[in-house]
């Protein structure tokens, strides 16, 4: 692909190709599509790289893949674009991609600030230094460079430490919660998760016919101790969900009283513990106690992705447990993951050379102060008609209507206005937050802003039931 480099990520020159590939193909029938290492050579890119575009048009519902069979390709005729079919999480997925939308429902903090550029330019430098690897030495749980670079960023004292055969890096973050849902044996289980919760992780839930308790934060932030003490007796918890420190979508803080009366009574339960870190560098305050630091490492596993705050080009998902090693080893196996081992070694290079953290410290200013212009005009343009929560980190801003309304239908008018937002019934199981919505503050384009706030705000008023 002579000229990707120049005219734009690769992934995004690989998307472009499949989605082309795709619309050529029967509208009505399910098509094969080429193998992660067919396109890698026929494009003369990485394996990475096309696992990078193959999951982003699996979000989308463009494709799907099936374990050992690769990827196919949905018939075009069942992709709902107008918003009026059954399934809102597909419809949100494809219109995310349409080049024309303001997209307001998106978690993807670096639109402002991708370091997909030095990630590639240390890749193109590695490759200079080894040549192909031989398959033999393939590391089906990760390469070992990177799994040593998270280790010691993860540890932070004697009792609290990781070492690198405690983490295992996947092609992509669903790929790694589906092993463990296996590992934990989740299947018809009970599993605590705060609410709102991250779609994803919803649907591989109820995929898994795995009973979810929603516990509700509350208006502060805070998890109700009382609330989840009574989930743990009344049910048979297998495992508790929590974020690491930020909460998304709702962008908001616990105090560490909170979080320390929460690790105090799961301390009193034997139930696993996952923490959820993807968001966890990116509180607008880096500072403060993560659960990982409150809780007995031996019963608590912590799952992230890269993807947060690199961006697309690494799209890989990785866990870390101090104990099932051999379970997640031999799930880590039959899964099979072909992840390219330069990159992984150039994504290490960037946590070991420190870039990572100055990236950081630049990636959190450009979010809080995006956040801060997005409340301000939130507040002068709709201040009658939403509440919100003021961010305290990453791309989201989590609002509720102040006038009983169908959200849905909200939903519906804008996506023909061209602006997409995320209803807040997707965050939930249960019907919970039907009077919410996901906004985001960082969007790609030149868009108006100003203008598909009011066309947010003409819909609440058109669609209020009150």
């Amino acid at each position: 692909m002579n000229g990707v480099r120049e005219t734009g990520f690769a992934y995004q020159a690989v998307y472009r190709y499949l989605t082309q590939l795709i619309n050529e193909s029967a509208r009505d029938a399910r098509v094969r599509l080429p193998s992660l290492r067919q396109l890698a050579d026929r494009l003369s890119v990485s394996i990475s790289t096309i696992q990078s575009a193959y999951s982003l048009l699996e979000k989308e519902g463009r494709v799907y893949s099936l374990a050992k069979s690769g990827y196919s390709a949905v018939p075009v005729s069942s992709i709902d674009t107008l918003g009026h079919g059954h399934d809102l999480l597909e419809t949100v997925y494809v219109n995310a991609r349409n080049p024309s939308m303001l997209v307001l429902s998106a978690d993807e903090p670096t639109l402002l600030q991708p370091l997909d550029s030095p990630l590639l330019l240390l890749e193109r430098e590695l490759l200079r230094q080894y040549p192909r690897q031989p398959q033999s030495s393939a590391q089906p749980c990760g390469e070992l460079e990177l799994r040593a670079a998270l280790a010691a960023r993860y540890t932070t004292s004697p009792q609290r430490c990781w070492h690198a055969e405690d983490v295992y890096i996947g092609a992509d973050l669903r790929g790694v919660l589906e092993i463990l849902i296996e590992v934990l044996s989740l299947r018809h289980s009970t599993v605590v998760v705060e609410s709102p919760c991250e779609w994803p992780v919803l649907r591989l839930f109820e995929s898994a016919d795995v009973k979810v308790v929603e516990l509700a934060v509350q208006a502060d932030g805070e998890l109700d101790v009382d609330t989840l003490e009574r989930a743990l007796q009344l049910n048979p918890v297998q495992l508790v969900l929590l974020s690491s420190r930020l909460n998304i979508p709702r962008a908001s803080l616990a105090s560490e009283d909170n979080r320390r009366a929460i690790a105090r009574l799961l301390e009193r339960h034997a139930c696993w513990v996952l923490e959820n870190d993807c968001h966890g560098e990116l509180g607008f305050d880096p500072d403060g106690l993560r659960f990982r630091d409150l809780l007995d490492p031996d019963r608590l596993l912590v799952y992230s992705t890269f993807e947060k705050i690199i961006g697309p080009e690494a799209p890989f998902g990785y866990v870390l447990s101090r104990q099932l090693r051999m379970q997640l080893q031999r799930q880590f196996l039959l899964r099979s993951f072909r992840l390219s081992p330069i990159r992984q070694k150039a994504i290490a290079r960037l946590y070991i050379n420190g870039r990572i953290d100055q990236h950081l410290q630049v990636l959190r200013r450009l979010l809080k102060d995006r956040s801060v212009q997005m409340s301000q005009l939130l507040n002068e343009r709709l201040g009658d008609a939403l509440s919100f929560v003021e961010p305290q980190g990453g791309a989201t801003i989590w609002v509720r209507s102040l006038r009983q309304v169908d959200v849905r239908r909200v939903f519906q008018r804008l996506l023909q206005r061209q602006v997409l937002i995320a209803p807040g019934e997707l965050f939930s199981l249960q019907g919970l937050h039907a009077q919410h919505m996901r906004l985001s503050h960082t969007f790609g384009g030149d868009h108006d802003l100003s203008a598909a706030i009011g066309l947010l705000g003409d819909a609440l008023r058109l669609e209020s039931l009150d």
